[in-house]
Parts: structure tokens; sequence; C-alpha cells
């Protein structure tokens, strides 16, 4: 092989380098920068808008309110909808009855999440069986 050919070789081989590595740098976070309130979900007993759970997104990770206490953790939504969080750290105040129980309720949907859409303004979490799980509007700022 000719030194042509080898520097053609070797500067292509760049090339390539540097476009997969931008690709790489601009992988798409569908739920980056957006925050929720709950406002739905599929625990019959308690009222989910009055339970004051929040998530936000943020560089593959997920925060907010559980209710009582604040979590964070590794979060990864994709642009197919693929879904999954954890593991999850949280604070452990205790709150009165019914808010644990909210909390613990929510914690585990959360975990159990394995899909989500966004539509109609509404961000929606789908659970194993694809079975809707909770169901959050945009957050007020």
């Amino acid at each position: 092989m000719s030194w042509i050919a080898k520097r053609l070789v070797a500067t292509l081989l760049v090339a390539m380098s540097i476009i997969a590595m931008t690709a790489c740098a601009h992988v798409r976070r569908p739920l980056d920068g957006t925050a929720w309130k709950l406002v739905e979900w599929s625990v019959s007993s308690q009222h989910a808008a009055a339970t004051g759970i929040t998530a936000k997104f943020s560089n593959d990770r997920i925060s907010g309110s559980s209710g009582v206490n604040s979590y964070d953790g590794p979060c990864k939504a994709a642009a197919d909808g693929a879904f999954s969080v954890g593991p999850l750290q949280s604070t452990e105040m205790a709150g009165p009855e019914p808010a644990m129980r909210a909390e613990g309720a929510y914690m585990t949907l959360l975990g159990q999440a394995s899909s989500y859409t966004m539509t109609g303004g509404k961000l929606t979490l789908y659970g194993k069986g694809g079975n809707e799980s909770l169901i959050f509007e945009p957050e007020e700022r």
C-alpha cells in the first residue's frame, strides 16, 4: 500500500471516529429538562393530585418529592418509549400514615415502570404489563 493510500485510510478513520463521537454526544433525552406533578395513578384508594408527588428529569436522572420525602436516582427514557429507574435514593423522614402509604405506592409503581408516552401535554408511565400506572401533568414553575 502506497503512503498516499495509507494516509487516506488514516484520514478516513479519524473522520469516522469524530463523526461517531459527535453522534454519541448528541444523544436525545426526551424527558430532559421537564418537571411534572402526579395527577392520576392506578392506586384507586387515594387521590393522586393531593399527594404533592413530583418528578423532574435532567441528564439521565429523575428527582422530586415522593409526598413526604425527596428522591433521586438514575433514569433511562429512550426515544422509543422504553423507561426504567433505579436504584433510587430517598430521604428518610416520617409523615402522616396516609402520606407514607401514598409515597410507598408511588415508589413501587415508579420502580415497576417500563415504558412511557408524552401525549396531550401529559406524561404517562406504564407498568411491565403495559397498563397505565402513573400520569403526570407539567409542574407549574
